[in-house]
């Protein structure tokens, strides 16, 4: 059913966002699917990376990890966006579509009284992409 599942994933908070991995690995396994994390960073260094090829290598050291972890093959996908916050979104739906993605599956926080007046990223990704989105709490 489904053939490439796309997790986007934040390297400052992987605790965070546990459970979207253990069903996307899940998901691959009873469809076979190809899994790939894709991260957005920005170009100047971070508490993450201190440049985007750092970023790049850490996260595919994340995604040989959870190979290991789960008997699954996750591949790693890096974009590179001048203000995440700002454009977050949009750099996450154009890395998807790049790798020809069919399904997305998103960690996502509790909502709180902020997500009354704006959307989470999730939220906001699955309102603007064309794609299937599973949401992970």
């Amino acid at each position: 059913m489904f053939k490439n599942i796309a997790v986007p994933f934040d390297l400052a908070h992987p605790e965070k966002q546990v459970k979207a991995v253990n069903a996307a690995a899940d998901l691959a396994k009873h469809y076979g699917s190809s899994l790939t994390l894709v991260g957005v960073t920005t170009n100047t260094p971070s508490s993450t990376a201190h440049t985007p090829e750092e970023y790049a290598e850490k996260l595919n050291g994340f995604a040989a990890a959870q190979s290991e972890k789960y008997g699954v093959t996750f591949q790693a996908h890096s974009a590179v966006s001048v203000d995440v916050a700002v454009d977050l979104e949009k750099k996450l739906n154009k890395a998807i579509h790049e790798i020809g993605a069919d399904l997305i599956v998103m960690a996502s926080h509790e909502p709180g009284f902020r997500d009354f007046l704006f959307r989470s990223h999730s939220g906001n990704l699955a309102t603007h992409t064309d794609l299937s989105v599973m949401i992970v709490r």
